[in-house]
């Protein structure tokens, strides 16, 4: 695979490139030849989330431009955690880390490639890390850094301020810079990168291959993603944006990159998505032109849900979306789809023994305050069944309604709507 000689330029168009060790020195290692990389993922969690996504994307493009990936999940340094602004972290146990690297590693592993030249290897720093003496570390690892430059970084002197921070958090630099000492010394890679939150734990291992192994090392950071506010993406109404679809339906998934902040689209659709410059550009005039086509969110919230969960899912999320407020057919729908798009409407639970009347469930569901305003609803033709008009006030349900085998849709008007599970 040819190496691409614009690779950097890309990343910095892209937004990708918040800080650099020396730049003409990467740009010079990456033009050379193929470049061994790594970038680290914690198993702080059962899942990967908005952050990460950054930066799994990024390694993508690196692969893609024929460079050589090492995707490291931290067996060893998710026992600990990165330190936090907001305090010390619950350790959790062996056991439950062990599970999460299983479940981040299957996360990343669609996103590369692990055949052909520059094939990408996950590696686990728990391999190296479990049989090395407190002794050996303190004297190859530990000698090399200095307390007063250990102080000066950020995390900890905001930690130290707001009241303390543990030897163990406040070491953890120490086991990441070994991570890429490791990697350099037995793989030969000489990159890492990372979010800019990371660049004092980056440019430490960067600093330990200069000390430790005499060798040249480069680093490269990639920016938090924000919203116009300047406060943190990453969160939704129901909490972390997840890439565990267990964790975060796709249909939320979607609905969250659907509507995002207009000023956010451009940014948003140079990092997140493989689009080419010329198709991004068009986008934004587009946008601006005419933003309430919302032509932006579209392209985004397809890309970006296509890449993660998969263009049939994906083709799923667009159809519930249509079903629910367009009034498209349901039919072929997606049981576990539309449940999950109904979540954000409103449920209401009834047993499959006896399914009651659509004026009864008009009653139950809140659209009708009484069963006199349900007939009247469906007598003057404003009551809907799975987006079919209702003509008949004893009109009962019957299994063949049932969209993916438990899921009406009753509709007043235009938009009113709510889901019925049925149990």
């Amino acid at each position: 695979m040819p190496i691409d000689q614009t690779l950097l330029d890309d990343l910095e168009w892209r937004g990708l490139l918040a800080h650099t060790t020396d730049r003409d020195a990467l740009q010079q290692a990456l033009s050379a030849g193929s470049v061994r990389f790594y970038v680290g993922f914690d198993p702080t969690a059962p899942s990967l989330h908005l952050g990460n996504l950054v930066q799994i994307l990024t390694a993508k493009r690196l692969q893609d431009a024929g460079h050589t990936p090492y995707a490291l999940v931290g067996g060893a340094t998710g026992m600990i955690g990165d330190p936090r602004d907001s305090g010390e972290r619950t350790l959790n146990d062996a056991g439950t880390v062990s599970d999460w690297v299983g479940k981040v590693r299957r996360q990343i592993e669609p996103f590369l490639s692990f055949e052909g030249d520059n094939a990408a290897t996950m590696v686990n720093n728990l391999d190296w890390t479990q049989g090395l003496s407190t002794i050996d570390f303190l004297r190859d690892v530990g000698k090399h850094f200095p307390v007063n430059r250990m102080l000066a970084r950020e995390t900890v002197k905001r930690r130290l301020e707001a009241g303390g921070i543990s030897y163990t958090e406040f070491s953890y630099v120490l086991l990441q810079s070994m991570d890429f000492l490791n990697l350099y010394r037995e793989h030969g890679v000489t990159l890492q990168f990372g979010g800019s939150d990371q660049w004092g734990n980056i440019t430490g291992g960067a600093e330990l291959i200069r000390r430790a192994a005499g060798g040249t090392a480069h680093a490269f950071a990639t920016p938090l993603i924000t919203k116009s506010d300047g406060t943190k993406y990453g969160k939704s109404e129901g909490g972390a944006l997840w890439l565990d679809p267990a964790m975060l339906s796709p249909y939320s998934f979607f609905q969250f990159w659907l509507n995002v902040e207009d000023e956010k689209i451009g940014e948003l659709l140079r990092i997140f998505t493989f689009l080419p410059r010329a198709e991004i550009e068009a986008l934004e005039a587009e946008h601006a032109e005419k933003p309430f086509l919302r032509a932006g969110q579209k392209a985004l919230a397809e890309h970006v849900t296509t890449l993660v969960h998969g263009a049939e899912e994906t083709a799923q999320v667009q159809r519930a979306s249509a079903a629910l407020f367009g009034g498209g057919d349901m039919d072929g729908l997606s049981g576990d789809t539309l449940g999950a798009a109904l979540q954000e409407a409103g449920v209401t639970t009834v047993p499959r023994a006896e399914l009651p009347s659509v004026v009864d469930l008009l009653v139950a569901t809140g659209l009708a305050k009484s069963k006199g305003e349900a007939r009247r609803t469906v007598t003057e033709g404003g009551a809907y069944l799975n987006n079919v008009r209702v003509a008949d006030v004893e009109q009962v349900p019957g299994e063949a309604d049932l969209v993916g085998g438990r899921w009406l849709v009753l509709r007043k008007g235009k938009k009113s709507f709510r889901g019925v599970e049925v149990d």
